[in-house]
């Protein structure tokens, strides 16, 4: 992930539809790839990525192009576009949408546009709260649902849930330290 970025954003990403709220405020220069800043919201929300998923910043649409088509509309290659490009200004925002199946959406502001820091190394997270829901548990609705089940004993899929759930998963955790540990990482996740 070179880079000769003059400039670092700083982003609050936000996931929408969860309550309390799960968001990461993090800085990264601002001549990233838009294919490279999926991989860094990934780490830094907590998801352990291999889903597909697309940028909206007023109305145009970010993605890996499509070469079947199926009747989106016209997207920008992601790859060809620089986050400094989508979003110019401080208080700019876009979507992303990430696993289209369970339709995570977050929202991505942009809080400052800086100069880079010599003795810092980005991507990096500043800030955060609570713990990613896990992949593929069915949406905001679906965990909603698990939450609902991992609190209660007595819930009818407690037991069921509670084995299917990550190891000591505790949707009150968050640690920033991890979270640009995993910004930095490859993305996918290996083995996923």
């Amino acid at each position: 992930m070179a880079t000769n970025a003059k400039t670092v954003h700083r982003l609050k990403v936000t996931l929408r539809q969860v309550r309390p709220p799960v968001w990461r405020r993090i800085e990264v220069p601002s001549d990233m790839r838009l294919s490279e800043l999926a991989g860094v919201l990934e780490a830094a929300m907590g998801w352990m990525g291999g889903h597909l998923h697309a940028f909206d910043a007023d109305g145009v649409l970010y993605e890996i192009p499509d070469e079947e088509g199926f009747g989106r509309r016209t997207t920008r290659d992601e790859r060809k576009a620089q986050l400094g490009q989508a979003l110019r200004d401080v208080r700019a925002r876009m979507r992303w949408d990430y696993d289209f199946g369970d339709g995570w959406e977050h929202d991505v502001v942009v809080e400052a546009i800086e100069p880079r820091a010599g003795d810092v190394r980005y991507p990096r997270c500043l800030a955060g709260r609570r713990a990613c829901p896990p992949d593929d548990c069915g949406g905001p609705w679906g965990y909603n649902e698990l939450l609902a089940a991992l609190a209660d004993p007595l819930h009818v899929e407690h037991q069921s849930l509670t084995v299917w759930a990550p190891s000591g998963f505790d949707p009150e955790a968050f640690d920033v330290e991890v979270a640009t540990e995993m910004m930095r990482s490859a993305r996918p996740l290996q083995g996923w």
